[in-house]
Formats: C-alpha cells, sequence, structure tokens
C-alpha cells in the first residue's frame, strides 16, 4: 500500500465506522463511511488516495488532493505557526511544511512552489519549498527541441527557474521571454540546450 499515492484496494469488510479496504498482500486501510460511495459491495475494487489523518493513522479516501507524494505544485497557506506552515491540498487534513524545510518565511493567504515527499524520520507526509534540491539531475532524457511541461518554480537574476516534467530543473532566459510569467504558472515549453555539465535551458516559445 503506497502512502501519499493513489492505490486500487477491494472492498473487505463494511464495519460501524466504514469500509474496510485490502491490498493484494492483506493489509488493510479505511475507508470512512461518508466517502465511501454508493452500491459498493465487498469484492468490489475501489481507486483511493491513502494518507495519514489527524492521528498519523493511514485512512483512505475518495477526495481528490492537489498533489501526491513525488508531486511539485502551487499550494495555498492556510495557517502559520511555530513549527511550520499547513499547506491546503484538499484534503481534511493540511500538508505540513516544517520551518527548515521553508525557503522563505511562508505566509498565510500566499501560494508556493512546494515538493510533497515523505519525510524518512517521522514517515509523515510533507512538503518543502526548497524545491531545487528535489529535482533529477539526470537529464539524459531530455533533448533540444523536445516539447515538455513546466511549472515557474523561481526568479533569478538571469531569468525563471523551471521544473521540467515535474522531474528536471531548468532556466528560462529573461531576453528569450516574449510572454509574461510568474512564479506557479504552468505552461507548454521546449528544450532549447542540455549542456555537458547537465544543465537545461528551455523556451517558451517553439524554436523556429
Amino acid at each position: 500500500m503506497n502512502l501519499g499515492k493513489y492505490n486500487t484496494l477491494t472492498a473487505a469488510r463494511y464495519t460501524s465506522v466504514g469500509l474496510f479496504l485490502e491490498d493484494e498482500d492483506g493489509e488493510s486501510v479505511l475507508l470512512p463511511m461518508k466517502w465511501v460511495p454508493k452500491d459498493v459491495k465487498e469484492g468490489d475494487e475501489l481507486e483511493v488516495f491513502v494518507y495519514l489523518d489527524h492521528e498519523e493513522r493511514p485512512i483512505a479516501t475518495t477526495l481528490t488532493p492537489k498533489a501526491t507524494v513525488g508531486d511539485f505544485a502551487v499550494l495555498s497557506v492556510k495557517q502559520v505557526s511555530e513549527p511550520g506552515a499547513f499547506l491546503d491540498w484538499g484534503l481534511e487534513k493540511d500538508l505540513f511544511v516544517p520551518y527548515k524545510e521553508q525557503r522563505d518565511r511562508m505566509e498565510e493567504g500566499k501560494s508556493y512552489v512546494v515538493y510533497v515527499y515523505i519525510d524518512e524520520l517521522t514517515n509523515r507526509i510533507v512538503a518543502s519549498s526548497k524545491v531545487d534540491r528535489f529535482t533529477d539531475k539526470d537529464t539524459s532524457a531530455l533533448e533540444a527541441g523536445q516539447e515538455v511541461e513546466l511549472l515557474i518554480s523561481g526568479k533569478t537574476p538571469l531569468g525563471y527557474k523551471v521544473i521540467i516534467n515535474n522531474t528536471n530543473l531548468g532556466l528560462a532566459y529573461e531576453a528569450e521571454t516574449f510572454k509574461r510569467v510568474d512564479i506557479g504558472d504552468k505552461l507548454t515549453g521546449y528544450i532549447k540546450t542540455v549542456r555537458e555539465d547537465g544543465k537545461v535551458d528551455v523556451v517558451f516559445e517553439k524554436p523556429g
């Protein structure tokens, strides 16, 4: 059973609080009754998202989160506290960003580009706005002229940092940007150059 991901599970048994679902290994998780679709019978398969409830116990939901583990996403801050910030990711329990994982001190009501992952020490699903360190340094799958999906993740004196295909880090030079873009924008772009050091330059307009 994959925490922070979608899982296809089998309806095992109903209880007063909901429906227990099982994976192929017999591991079970509760789908609370308010999220159980109508007419689901024991033995049926359901696709659900598995995360941790307020008591840090695995729980299933049919709600759709705005991001899953391994995603870069733009999420808004609902609340700020001393330990960190809490982001709206579309579920009943907000997504926690520890203070040490904030590139800049987060403010309530503002949106930030973050990476969602599982903290190895606590096994909790958390997020970080220090997104650069979560990008893959292997850019061998990219080639000049390739169409890619981009997420604007930051601004530098040279231009805009971008996340390429939810995986690699790239740079779009401001001098080659002919339309307005903002941090958090998602758009289609193109690989301009993959350099020998693995760094990638992108453009927002199709070359030629």
